[in-house]
């Protein structure tokens, strides 16, 4: 086993193939590490990411520990624990068990001429072989529901490990899309981003919250593709249609019956008057479920977040709401507490609080700088949670819908003792015209995929973050980065902050709805506490990268 660092509070344990990582998986889930919060097995890794912890951060809510003020462990304290430890072997994984899942598909995908070229056989004879063999589920990831599908041999000689990924991701694969990479098979539940290769559609939902269980596939199902094409018509490739909705979510709220924002039940204290661009609700996040996909996230700006439910007395992990580019206009029903922190916006208080009383309207401009305000109601915000969180999801669609004018805002009951003081030392959040926001980077798992040069142009160079940026990560502009290996990445547990880069050589970076695997390799990541102020760049900001240490370019695992 070789532990490589992965940012400031997560391990790669990187292993010998995919049993090793599936026993090692096993183990550690066994084992209940204190403070450490999710696991993420995949092809030959198992990614092991600790809590935030300390006295004044408590350790998030997961599966894998009860949370509360327990302080995290240190990566080193992590390290000294793991060399002593040794893997289950053998064990079978949860689906193994299950009846073999049936998945119809329809085989008119934008890449299938060119994944048939790859593999140097027409498009019929690559369905034909695609749904001639069993596929089995290996791990899962990326994002709910998806899982990384291995065949059981080879159909007809044909060898699946020769597909590469596309040279520049997706920025939007459509929700059923059957896609190919690497020796793998995979199907996205919703709608995201993606660097795979697709060839076909299918209308099963692979992932439903509001289902038991939540995810048909799990390491270890067996797996078989049917062809549909001619049942779906005269349908033409790149057409656009999809098949009705069938149980999964386009998006935060978008299903029939979805989640809204409303105090149906409870008494309302505040009405929606305008919604702004975007407004959504966001807690601590949903550690602990990355296994099956699910991403942690959770407000972007954590520390703005946290602010703003201090300055109101909330409990921790109380909801609150997270306005992207200003635009919101509350107003209150009765007598009700609130608070601004984040982008500060003209026509509202500013990391402060302030007592609306009933009629009274609270009003945000567009931010002076920043990009995300957070609104905090004495009591959190009352909406129903979504696998125990109030958290929007941007990449899976978890959670509630996004706000929308006449939804009224109820209070969860999550406030404690007022604060003796009701305004706090003002924050500098954004960046001015002319200026770049500073960001420490430490040298990530894969470093030494990279040349030194290209280790040299990221922590020296400027870049810009991209319109093509949002709560999953920031595109970035500027100087390319040169690998020194150019092999294909299997998929591996990510971080927030990870800075991946993909062939195109640009990197980008992770923020709160990022994607629980990924196959292109991460250079560095940022230090934990500056990822709050990549959430707060707009598109056209620059970002400089420096290195959090001073002893250059060296090998990853050399490093713990």
């Amino acid at each position: 086993m070789r532990i490589r660092p992965c940012g400031s509070r997560a391990l790669l344990l990187e292993l010998d193939d995919l049993e090793d990582a599936r026993d090692w998986y096993a183990t550690l889930l066994d084992a209940e590490l204190p403070g450490v919060v999710d696991l993420v097995p995949a092809a030959r890794t198992v990614l092991v990411v600790a809590g935030e912890g300390g006295a004044s951060s408590p350790v998030p809510r997961s599966p894998l520990g009860s949370g509360g003020l327990t302080p995290s462990p240190t990566l080193d304290d992590l390290v000294q624990r793991l060399r002593t430890m040794r893997p289950a072997r053998g064990r079978r994984p949860a689906g193994a068990g299950q009846e073999p899942l049936e998945v119809p598909v329809v085989y008119d995908g934008e890449d299938l001429a060119e994944v048939a070229d790859l593999l140097g056989v027409e498009e019929a004879e690559l369905v034909r072989r695609h749904t001639g063999q069993a596929w089995t589920v290996a791990f899962c990831g990326f994002a709910p529901g998806y899982g990384y599908l291995v065949p059981e041999g080879t159909a007809h000689g044909l060898e699946w490990g020769s597909l590469p990924r596309r040279h520049v991701p997706r920025t939007r694969v459509p929700a059923g899309a059957v896609a190919v990479a690497g020796r793998f098979t995979g199907i996205y539940p919703s709608p995201s981003p993606g660097g795979w290769q697709l060839i076909g559609r299918t209308a099963l939902a692979l992932f439903d919250a509001d289902r038991e269980p939540a995810a048909l596939l799990v390491p270890g199902r067996r797996v078989r593709f049917r062809d549909v094409t001619r049942e779906a018509g005269s349908l033409s490739r790149g057409h656009g249609w999809w098949p009705p909705w069938t149980g999964r979510s386009s998006g935060p709220g978008d299903r029939p019956g979805g989640s809204r924002v409303r105090a149906s039940v409870v008494e309302p204290v505040l009405t929606v008057v305008r919604a702004g661009p975007s407004t959504t609700t966001q807690d601590d996040g949903r550690p602990g479920a990355a296994s099956i996909g699910v991403s942690p996230s959770g407000a972007a700006d954590r520390a703005s977040y946290r602010l703003a439910n201090r300055l109101v007395g909330n409990r921790s992990g109380a909801a609150a709401l997270e306005v992207t580019a200003g635009g919101l206009v509350l107003r209150a029903v009765r007598h009700v507490l609130v608070a601004v922190t984040g982008a500060p916006c003209a026509g509202a208080p500013h990391d402060g609080s302030v007592w609306l009383r009933a009629g009274d309207e609270l009003t945000l401009g567009t931010p002076s700088r920043g990009l995300r305000t957070y609104v905090a109601v004495r009591g959190g915000v009352e909406v129903p949670q979504v696998m125990g969180s109030r958290s929007v999801d941007v990449l899976s669609g978890l959670g509630p819908a996004p706000l929308r004018a006449g939804d009224l805002l109820a209070l969860a009951g999550a406030a404690g003792e007022l604060p003796s003081v009701d305004v706090a030392p003002r924050s500098t959040v954004g960046v001015t015209p002319g200026t770049a926001q500073p960001v420490r980077l430490l040298p990530g798992p894969r470093l030494d995929w990279f040349t030194e040069a290209a280790w040299r142009t990221l922590t020296q160079s400027e870049y810009r973050v991209t319109q093509d940026s949002n709560r999953v990560g920031l595109r970035l502009d500027g100087p390319g980065l040169a690998r020194a290996v150019g092999d294909e990445l299997p998929s591996e547990g990510l971080v927030r902050g990870a800075v991946q880069v993909p062939p195109s050589g640009l990197p980008l970076v992770f923020l709160a709805d990022h994607p629980t695997t990924g196959g292109y390799p991460v250079i560095a990541c940022a230090v934990d506490e500056d990822v709050d102020a990549l959430g707060q760049l707009r598109p056209g900001d620059a970002v400089r990268f420096t290195p959090a240490t001073s002893d250059g370019f060296g090998t990853p695992e050399a490093r713990v």
